[in-house]
């Protein structure tokens, strides 16, 4: 296999063949030029005969055998020179697509904030190492963001377990336990082990609408809201939410399964950030080419420069705002990762009163 070196000198000394070729080449093309007029003038002077107009007395000129034996001289000498001329132009030209390698192969080692920083002048080779420069800086913020996620969940994660262990460990030492008092840690066991399996089911959510869409099917959003409300009335009466709707048809293509978790997360997190006697409105309609579903719902206050952080995982608002701890801060990430795998425009904006109203626009074809 050959090595990336190798690879980088055998370009170069290609390079600088092509660059010699054309050199010479054009150095021989200037002497052919330059001899074969001088050589039919030669041919056509008669044998013996002096032109009037030459000038006397200045020595000997040049015969046709030196002019070609000088010729011959030149091309030969002009041999090195013009792969020497060529190697230097063939380096100058390679100078960025090394100065790319060698930072290409110190990023790859794990130094991610490195950048090319090619500069001037701007040709083909610059354009590529501003290109790799964005490439380098999303691959950063991707993995930045990875290591955050995955630093949250495994906190997550092990919260419920922790809690878990905890209660087994107060019950099983207690000598006088009797049996209502391990009916209770069992409860509270399977409380917590309820906790941590809606989390896995968020973080699975999560990751599969992050994965993208894997088939595009005809839908209508007002077909699939009525669906997640039916599941959902009960709950919201219970939290003493108002629920009200206004469905158009709304016809759209995209992955039923994760468009319907589009809606429930965002029908959940309207009610579940409400206050009793709020209200939730959801509007499904077509505007243009366009299949719009908004879900706007009364609340707290938001304020406008927390609304953007609310859509990346395991973001929540101050828990004081709430006074109980629901939800995993999933909800919204999951939406805006459903949006950005349709290609849908997503549109969120505080109301003054209180709450959020979120607009999901979809494309009627695939886009």
């Amino acid at each position: 296999m050959t090595s990336p070196q190798l690879a980088r000198r055998s370009l170069q000394k290609r390079l600088a063949l092509a660059y010699a070729a054309g050199i010479y080449a054009a150095g021989a093309l200037v002497l052919v030029f330059v001899d074969l007029p001088l050589a039919s003038v030669q041919a056509a002077r008669p044998g013996g005969h002096h032109s009037s107009s030459a000038i006397t007395d200045t020595g000997p000129g040049i015969s046709l055998p030196q002019l070609l034996a000088g010729s011959a001289v030149a091309l030969v000498v002009l041999i090195p020179v013009a792969l020497a001329l060529g190697w230097y132009v063939a380096g100058r030209f390679l100078h960025p697509l090394r100065a790319i390698t060698a930072t290409a192969r110190m990023i790859s080692a794990g130094n991610l904030h490195r950048r090319l920083d090619l500069g001037e002048p701007t040709d083909e080779l610059t354009e590529l190492g501003h290109t790799l420069d964005d490439l380098f800086a999303r691959l950063e913020a991707s993995f930045d963001a990875q290591r955050h996620f995955v630093a949250n969940a495994s906190h997550e994660l092990r919260t419920p377990l922790a809690g878990l262990r905890t209660l087994l460990e107060v019950t099983l030492a207690d000598p006088d336990a009797d049996a209502d008092t391990l009916r209770s840690a069992c409860q509270e066991a399977l409380a917590l082990g309820g906790h941590q399996e809606r989390l896995v089911h968020a973080l699975l959510a999560l990751a599969t609408s992050e994965r993208g869409v894997t088939r595009w099917e005809t839908l209508d959003l007002a077909h699939v809201v009525e669906g997640v409300l039916a599941s959902r009335r009960d709950h919201a009466k219970e939290a003493g939410v108002d629920v009200a709707e206004h469905l158009t048809p709304a016809v759209t293509t995209g992955d039923p399964r994760l468009i319907e978790s589009l809606v429930a997360n965002l029908i959940d997190n309207a009610i579940r950030h409400n206050h009793a006697d709020g209200h939730v409105k959801v509007i499904t309609q077509t505007s243009g080419t366009q299949a719009a579903l908004t879900v706007a719902n009364s609340g707290p206050v938001v304020p406008g420069d927390q609304i953007q952080r609310l859509f990346h995982p395991f973001q929540k608002l101050a828990p004081e705002r709430h006074g109980r701890r629901d939800g995993y801060g999933l909800g919204l990430a999951i939406v805006a990762a459903v949006t950005q795998a349709h290609h849908a425009t997503l549109t969120t904006s505080a109301r003054p009163e209180g709450g959020l109203s979120i607009t999901v626009r979809f494309a009627h074809d695939h886009p």
